[in-house]
C-alpha cells in the first residue's frame, strides 16, 4: 500500500525479521520499525540509507512502515543490548498512527534484554507503562542548542521544551535516560547551558561532534555562511582543512573515572573527597578551571590549592570538600581510593 498523508510517502513493506545484528560499538541487535525518518534533520549520517531503499524521493519525506513477524521467542535477547532507532525515530509522528514502536516493546517483554531508545520526541511518554514492565531501559533524546529557532531551522521533530518536559517525565517514573548533545555544532550549541537545564532529570549525558560529509556538508556550510557568517573561519578550519583542536578543547574538559567519597564519619579534615583523573596536564588544567568556575557559580570558594602549572595532582580545597585531580599515573600509585576505602562511595548522579 502507497499513500501520501500530510505530504510523506507512506508506503507499507513486509520484512523477515525485525532484529538486526548491530555493527554498533555498543554490540547486540540494531531495531528500526520504520525505514526513514521524516525529522527531516538537514545533518542527518542515516540519509546514506536511502540508497537502500529504492525511493527517489527526498530524505524526510517518505517512511516505510515495516510489518514483521511476532517474536515468538523474547528471552534469546536477555542480556543484548537492543538499540531501537539507529538510523530511524522510532517515535516519529507517524508512529501516532502506526504504533510499530509500541508493538516491537510489546514483543519484548519478558526478553530481559538492555534496551536503548534514541528518539527526538515526546511521544515516548505514552509508553511508560511498557517500560516500567521491560525494566532495563535507557530513553536517549538528542538535545544540541536551546534555541527553538536554530532546532527548527535543523530538523522538524518536537521542540526543544516538549523533549526536556519528556525527559523529566520518564526520569521520574524510574527509567534511565540520557541527554545526547548531538550533534555539537561549533560555536553554537552551548553544552553547558544544556547541562544546567537538564541535570536534575537525566542519569547520563552524553556528546558526539558534528560530522560532515556526504551530500549535507554543502547544505550546513551554505547554512553557517548565510546565517552565522562570523563561524565560517572556524568552519572552514575544522571541515575544509580539517583542524580538530576546536573538539580536542572540548575533550580537554572531561574528568575520568569520577569518584565521590564521604569521609565526614572518618575523618575530621573535610566532609567530602571528589577524585578524578585527565590525561595530560592541560587537561587537569581545563579541569581545574571548569571545578573552580562550577563552585563560585554555587558559592563554594577555594580556600587553597596545590599542584597547578604541569603539575600530575593538583589538591583543590574548599574546606568541605577537597577535590583530587591526578593524571592516570599518579591516581594509581598514591591510590587514595584504597586508602579512604572506609569511607561511603557516593552516587555521582544522585548529587
Amino acid at each position: 500500500m502507497e499513500e501520501v498523508i500530510n505530504g510523506i510517502l507512506i508506503r507499507e513493506v513486509e520484512t523477515k525479521n525485525i532484529m538486526t545484528k548491530s555493527s554498533l560499538p555498543v554490540g547486540g541487535y540494531s531495531v528500526n520499525p520504520y525505514v526513514g525518518c521524516t525529522h527531516a534533520c538537514k545533518y542527518c549520517y542515516a540519509s546514506f540509507m536511502k540508497r537502500f531503499t529504492g525511493h527517489k524521493e527526498e530524505w524526510g519525506t517518505f517512511l516505510d512502515v515495516k510489518h514483521w513477524p511476532e517474536i515468538k521467542n523474547p528471552k534469546k535477547y536477555a542480556g543484548q543490548r537492543v538499540v531501537i532507532g539507529s538510523v530511524t525515530d522510532g517515535y516519529n509522528p507517524q508512529e501516532e498512527q502506526f504504533g510499530n514502536t509500541r508493538k516491537l516493546l510489546e514483543q519484548l517483554i519478558g526478553s530481559d534484554a538492555d534496551i536503548l531508545i534514541c528518539t527526538k520526541s515526546d511521544l515516548v511518554v505514552r509508553d511508560i507503562d511498557l517500560l516500567k514492565k521491560l525494566g532495563r531501559v535507557t530513553v536517549s533524546w538528542s538535545i544540541n542548542t536551546l534555541d527553538e529557532n536554530f532546532k527548527n531551522d535543523m530538523d522538524s521533530a518536537s521542540s526543544i521544551e516538549r523533549r526536556i518536559a519528556a525527559m523529566k517525565q520518564v526520569y521520574e517514573a524510574g527509567i534511565r535516560t540520557v541527554c545526547f548533545v548531538s550533534p555539537v555544532f561549533p560555536g553554537i550549541t552551548d553544552f553547558e547551558a544544556i547541562f544546567e537545564r537538564v541535570k536534575d532529570q537525566c542519569d547520563l549525558f552524553w556528546l558526539e561532534n558534528l560530522n560532515l560529509r556526504g551530500g549535507f556538508k554543502k547544505t550546513i556550510m551554505d547554512y553557517i555562511a548565510g546565517k552565522y557568517p562570523d563561524l565560517v573561519p572556524l568552519y572552514d578550519e575544522i571541515y575544509n582543512k580539517h583542524n580538530r583542536s576546536y573538539f580536542e578543547a572540548l575533550e580537554d574538559k572531561k574528568a575520568e573515572d569520577i569518584t565521590v567519597l564521604d569521609i565526614g564519619e572518618v575523618s575530621s579534615i573535610a566532609d567530602y573527597f571528589i577524585i578524578a583523573n585527565g590525561n595530560n596536564a592541560n587537561q587537569l588544567t581545563a579541569m581545574e578551571d571548569a571545578v573552580d568556575e562550577a563552585m563560585y557559580t554555587n558559592g563554594v570558594h577555594q580556600k587553597q590549592v596545590e599542584g597547578t602549572g604541569n603539575s600530575t595532582w593538583i589538591l583543590m580545597d574548599y574546606q568541605d570538600i577537597i577535590v583530587h585531580l591526578f593524571s592516570k599515573e599518579d591516581r594509581q600509585f598514591y591510590d587514595l581510593d584504597r586508602i579512604w576505602r572506609d569511607g561511603k562511595v557516593v552516587d555521582v548522579h544522585s548529587l
